[in-house]
């Protein structure tokens, strides 16, 4: 028997019983009207939180699911009286969520948040819902409902739909540009410190001692790095998430360089080659190398722009963008796109001999960096990818950019892509 078609808010403990009778839940009757006299507004604030823990403490996983479910559909039916009660519509699940317990090709899950609210010793007991592809596709967009921690209060938010977060992105942007300028400006102090080539000659190096040099092959590395960077930039646009991408870029590529900044101004190694024209130059007053380091950046430090550096050996620089460039297009496409991965690494790989084959730097120099490079970019996406850590103190405190930067981004990102213009109107139908 079906409960009064008036207001949800209205319903007396009768009603409910009544409710939860025609919903298949007439056991649970006695504990939830008779013994903690819950009524129509009680019902909607109702949460899967509520069902497991004290003072209900339901131990049956299955009616705990089939009943937040009719209590999800029940929320969402009636979203106005939510808002009437002080409720916020986050609290419920979004409208256009199928809600089929056992519809085809959808999968339910439920992850325990375990945060801790206010400060006390109590668990946030807030469950993850969400709905899985068959394919296996990723995660629908507005399909997760999480509770997480944030600044020592329990709050709820959508895990199945990355918030771009733009004004981090821009952010990051910042971060990049003025690592990218101090670098510049660390190579003007590294070049008065280049050691003079007759007093420091050439170190041994066991692939530049057994490879003739190739003139032309360093401006195919900076080629490499170039289509490289299209594809990436082409990714980037298509991709659905291309706020997360690019931040994620800007963050790995600043910490990279101003690691580098480091290590290049700490030691100065000799050239590596007799071929190359490095001496000792002094730009005079700070002026003078403040316009030096505006060159070298709008240059983006490469001899393709007529710039050229001496004395930034430790570590390259060009191994460090043709490796994470190569890391970001495989990382973010498909793993079915096996051509765009093969010509992603063959591009890398082939960089990186040209950038040792014509001498410019030695081949420690590129192995720290790719070691480097690759290392930063796996252990970055896997604390990213583990949601446990991100929002831990451990994390805040040895990692805080990153802690800043992915505290939002729940598990790992979907390959989606989109058509970001409303013009041509083919494309988006195409992309999606």
């Amino acid at each position: 028997m079906e409960p009064s078609e008036e207001s949800v808010s209205a319903w007396s403990c009768k009603q409910v019983a009544l409710w939860l009778q025609a919903q298949g839940f007439g056991q649970y009757v006695d504990l939830l009207c008779a013994e903690h006299r819950l009524d129509g507004p009680s019902l909607l604030a109702l949460t899967e939180a509520d069902l497991r823990g004290p003072p209900l403490g339901l131990t049956v996983l299955g009616d705990i699911k089939r009943l937040t479910i009719a209590l999800h559909r029940l929320q969402r039916q009636n979203q106005a009286q939510l808002e009437e009660l002080g409720l916020r519509p986050s609290d419920s699940l979004p409208a256009g969520l199928p809600i089929s317990p056992g519809g085809a090709g959808a999968e339910w899950s439920c992850d325990r948040a375990d945060r801790r609210c206010n400060g006390s010793e109590r668990l946030c007991n807030g469950t993850e819902l969400r709905l899985r592809s068959s394919d296996r596709s990723g995660y629908k967009s507005g399909a997760a409902l999480c509770h997480t921690h944030s600044n020592g209060r329990c709050r709820q938010h959508l895990a199945g739909r990355l918030d771009p977060e733009v004004w981090k992105t821009v952010i990051s942007c910042i971060y990049v540009f003025f690592v990218f300028g101090f670098t510049s400006f660390v190579m003007v102090i590294v070049h008065e410190r280049v050691p003079d080539m007759r007093t420091y000659p050439p170190l041994p190096d066991i692939f530049l001692d057994s490879v003739p040099r190739i003139p032309w092959a360093f401006a195919m590395a900076e080629a490499c790095g170039v289509i490289l960077c299209y594809m990436l930039l082409l990714i980037l646009l298509l991709h659905k998430h291309r706020s997360i991408l690019f931040r994620r870029l800007c963050s790995l590529m600043g910490t990279v360089f101003l690691l580098r900044c480091c290590t290049m101004f700490v030691t100065s190694l000799s050239v590596p080659g007799q071929h190359l024209k490095c001496a000792s130059e002094t730009y005079g007053d700070s002026w003078g190398k403040i316009q030096r380091a505006l060159a070298i950046w709008s240059g983006f430090g490469m001899t393709l722009t007529g710039v050229q550096t001496c004395g930034d050996y430790m570590f390259s620089g060009h191994t460090v963008v043709i490796t994470l460039l190569n890391f970001f297009v495989t990382e973010y496409t498909p793993r079915t796109w096996n051509l765009i991965h093969t010509i992603s690494w063959v591009l890398n790989l082939f960089g990186i001999f040209f950038i040792l084959a014509a001498h410019e730097h030695y081949s420690i120099d590129v192995f720290i960096a790719f070691y480097i490079t690759t290392r930063l970019f796996l252990y970055y996406h896997t604390l990213a990818n583990t949601r446990a850590y991100q929002h831990s103190r451990r994390a805040r405190i040895w990692f805080p950019m990153f802690s800043f930067f992915e505290c939002n981004v729940n598990g790992p990102v979907p390959n989606q892509y989109n058509w970001p213009f409303d013009k041509p109107a083919f494309m988006k139908t195409l992309i999606g």
